[in-house]
């Protein structure tokens, strides 16, 4: 079965010196034929000290070719990758880490101190190695480390090796992001993985000459399989960049010569409150992919960016697909692709046209589950009751078939016999041209079931107070949905892939300096 290395090989066979690779932030590139002897460097270098079939390596890294050198490596030996979020701290990381059962760890050099904290409880990791191929130079290695630039030595084959393995083996185990909880591990094998389906994907999206951008982290699956994947399918080139920087956005797109780029809900009010950049229309990007674009920011993002926003929906512990290939109603994620769904209130039953449901895809009536999470079969077995998977989101659907994200069940609160969605919420917030960030999430009621709570993040250099905020939203949601406590904050806690850790948020809770409006 096809798999990341055995698509690498072919089209290094095909394509040898075009660019895969585009290193924004060095401004440099490395061709299709290189990325796949390095991969082999990757694998020789595992075998030759001990490494077998079915050993687990986690990275504890960012965006760099090393990451790829490891993720297409292991599969040449039928090893599996844990690719930890590097946002993750103290029990998160260390609960990733350990459950994976991984013997080997790659870390960065520049988060070696992150590892170091909780280095003492990882008892399963006998092997760590530092990268410091993108290191300024006097780096040293702590002692009982390992310089990942030994894998690269000059004595090491650039020869695939010759290694049989189970085709159940297990490939990566990619975690979810633990905003509300422990992160469960989403099990992908050799003979279960998403390269084939992504197959269908890659030419709607791309063309062999597409630069396709991204700043979003490849441990996650943004940037991994709708980025780096569908373009080694295409044999386009994937820009790189090392992290989102808002600043810095459009100077990269235009740098690179992207003409795709990919993003997420968080980064589109980030972009739109930006001073105007001289090259955010001087671009050849003919499209966006976004996941989760604020419906009210849609057209203002597309008519000051001069771009086509294509929207779409997926998740990671999940196997439906749906896309808005910008012939959809602006807002919409748009309709299911080869899947069939229903939406269902709490009791289960359908609901009717234009109302809020959980939204479910049906599978195959023969499989036990469509998801695997590692070690944790109940949560396997929860996630696909019957012939239905459940994905915890709320959506509804219009009379034309269109699906329209509100939130996730877990972000419904409940008030004054009310349920509302934070979603809904965020969005009047950020409808104030002061605001560039909102996180709404439920707090504890002196009385019965919820009190609605508001973080906010001001553009920088505007002054708004909690009180002026509670004004504005007086004519924009119903009385029992605005927020009773609102606070503004410099920064939110989040984790890499820019998702708001509103679990950090709910610990904080009411402090001195939020409003209450009922005070």
């Amino acid at each position: 079965m096809v798999n990341w290395a055995t698509l690498l090989e072919d089209q290094a066979m095909k394509l040898k010196d075009k660019p895969f690779l585009y290193l924004v932030y060095q401004d440099r590139t490395i061709s299709y034929a290189e990325m796949d002897l390095n991969a082999n460097r990757i694998a020789n270098y595992l075998l030759r000290i001990g490494a077998k079939p079915a050993d687990g390596i986690a990275t504890l890294m960012n965006n760099s070719p090393q990451f790829l050198d490891i993720f297409f490596g292991i599969q040449k030996i039928g090893m599996y990758v844990n690719t930890v979020n590097t946002s993750l701290r103290g029990d998160q990381l260390v609960y990733t880490i350990d459950n994976s059962d991984t013997k080997y760890l790659v870390v960065d050099y520049d988060l070696i101190e992150i590892y170091q904290t909780v280095k003492s409880r990882l008892s399963k990791v006998e092997w760590v190695f530092v990268n410091t191929l993108e290191a300024p130079d006097g780096v040293k290695i702590p002692e009982g480390m390992i310089d990942l630039k030994d894998a690269y030595a000059a004595d090491l084959s650039i020869t695939k090796p010759d290694v049989k393995f189970d085709e159940n083996n297990i490939l990566m185990l990619m975690y979810t992001s633990g905003t509300t909880g422990l992160p469960k591990g989403v099990v992908m094998r050799y003979n279960k993985n998403i390269v084939d389906k992504l197959k269908m994907l890659a030419p709607i999206l791309l063309k062999p000459d597409s630069v396709y951008y991204t700043a979003l982290q490849l441990f996650h699956g943004n940037a991994l399989y709708v980025t780096t994947t569908t373009s080694l399918i295409m044999g386009c080139t994937v820009a790189l960049s090392k992290r989102f920087s808002a600043s810095r956005f459009w100077e990269e797109i235009v740098k690179s010569g992207a003409t795709v780029f990919n993003t997420i809900g968080a980064i589109i009010p980030i972009l739109m409150k930006q001073p105007e950049s001289p090259y955010e229309r001087n671009h050849k990007v003919e499209k966006v992919m976004s996941a989760g674009c604020p419906a009210i920011l849609w057209q203002p993002f597309e008519n000051r960016f001069g771009v086509k926003i294509w929207e779409a929906y997926a998740a990671i512990d999940g196997s439906g697909f749906i896309a808005n290939f910008g012939d959809g109603p602006k807002g919409s994620i748009g309709k299911p692709l080869n899947s069939i769904i229903k939406l269902v209130n709490v009791h289960g039953d359908e609901v009717l046209t234009g109302e809020t449901g959980e939204l479910l895809f049906k599978v195959d009536r023969n499989k036990k589950s469509t998801v695997e999470y590692y070690k944790n079969p109940n949560a396997s077995v929860e996630k696909t009751r019957g012939e239905w998977e459940y994905t915890g989101d709320l959506v509804y659907q219009d009379e034309q078939g269109y699906i329209y994200f509100v939130g996730r069940s877990t972000d419904s609160m409940r008030r004054r016999g009310e349920n509302v969605s934070a979603y809904d919420v965020e969005q009047a917030i950020l409808k104030h041209p002061s605001v560039l960030e909102a996180a709404v999430y439920a707090v504890p009621s002196e009385m019965t079931e919820d009190e609605i709570m508001a973080s906010v993040k001001l553009v920088e250099g505007e002054k708004l107070s909690g009180r002026e905020i509670f004004d504005f939203l007086q004519d924009k949601l119903a009385k029992f949905a605005i927020p009773r406590y609102i606070r503004i904050i410099d920064d939110f806690p989040r984790t890499e892939t820019f998702r708001i850790k509103k679990g950090e948020l709910k610990s904080i809770g009411v402090t001195q300096d939020t409003y209450d409006a009922e005070a």
